[in-house]
């Protein structure tokens, strides 16, 4: 079959098209022909060896496709389900192999493109607004990135609970997209100072929670805006990594919280990834979670999707297609 394989990391030119050995299924595992990849940043963490990975591999750790085998000890009826995933590296690919307990089988009612869509944003979003900061109604909130993957989720997960919602973005024409998510109020911090814009609103230090994606040019000014005892969350590099924090600056703030979640420790255990694949399949299908996608590749240009990320002139998810 073949695959994108990285073999030095570096930008996204060391992404190779390439043939390699087709997977088996062994115990507990399932084989399943990828029918989309999805693209997220970490992909390109891995990539540049901000998040080392032993070489060479293939990257990729989201996507849906059929289950054609299993391995001994996996339930025969499983061969043939439409299904997606997110945690299994390789993702890449024209076939990969994954643990069957961590595959979720996609209702009727969400494709294979949508089901690879949501994933690993989708979950993110999940965990960040119900367990890492659980909003509740009338919660002032800030989403950075607000038309994007993550963003774009998280905004409607916000709204769902009846929490006010800040989001920023980096165009005059991705504030549309943020709105129509239903964020309450939506600045370019290109153009405009989100922290000005949030306080002339909402007067100084109004947020109970900051969702920061972006990372180091938006983690300052977002400190500044929380309430006391407010929470940091900031669980993405996409303008570079947040510099060291001192203590004392959070004891400053308020007795502040900072967190740097992970999606996978949130959804470690097999009961807990099924319960929040089901809130997000069960939003697709009622029409109260809309997942866009902003662009698909073929899976041999990768690079191209990889530009295009770190770009970030695509609102919406980036996937490629097998």
């Amino acid at each position: 079959m073949h695959a994108i394989v990285i073999n030095a990391t570096g930008g996204p030119e060391v992404l190779e098209w390439s043939e390699v050995a087709d997977p088996t299924a062994g115990p507990g595992q399932a084989l399943i022909d990828i029918a989309y990849g999805g693209v997220n940043y970490i992909d390109t963490y891995h990539r540049s060896g901000l998040y080392p990975m032993e070489l060479p591999f293939t990257p990729g750790l989201e996507g849906s496709g059929r289950v054609v085998a299993v391995g001994d000890g996996v339930d025969e009826s499983l061969v043939g389900r439409s299904v997606a995933w997110t945690g299994e590296i390789g993702s890449y690919a024209q076939r990969v192999v994954g643990s069957a307990n961590r595959i979720v089988p996609l209702p009727d009612g969400v494709s294979p493109q949508l089901g690879a869509a949501v994933m690993l944003q989708g979950l993110t979003a999940h965990y960040l607004a119900t367990d890492t900061y659980a909003l509740q109604p009338g919660d002032r909130c800030l989403i950075h990135a607000a038309a994007g993957g993550v963003g774009r989720l998280l905004v409607q997960i916000a709204k769902m609970a009846s929490a006010e919602v800040f989001g920023t973005v980096g165009s005059d024409e991705k504030m549309e997209i943020a709105r129509s998510a239903g964020a309450d109020h939506v600045i370019n911090y290109q153009t405009t100072s989100f922290k000005d814009a949030i306080e002339e609103i909402a007067g100084p230090h109004p947020l109970a929670v900051v969702y920061d994606g972006v990372g180091a040019a938006t983690f300052d000014d977002g400190l500044d805006l929380l309430a006391p005892r407010g929470i940091m969350a900031t669980f993405g590099n996409a303008s570079g990594p947040v510099p060291p924090v001192s203590p004392l600056r959070l004891s400053a703030g308020g007795s502040l919280y900072l967190t740097r979640p992970t999606l996978f420790a949130y959804i470690a255990e097999d009961e807990v990834l099924a319960a929040r694949s089901a809130d997000l399949f069960r939003w697709m299908e009622s029409g109260e979670l809309d997942v866009r996608i902003g662009a698909v590749h073929p899976l041999a240009e990768a690079a191209d999707a990889h530009r295009a990320l770190e770009g970030r002139g695509i609102a919406g998810k980036i996937l490629l297609e097998v």
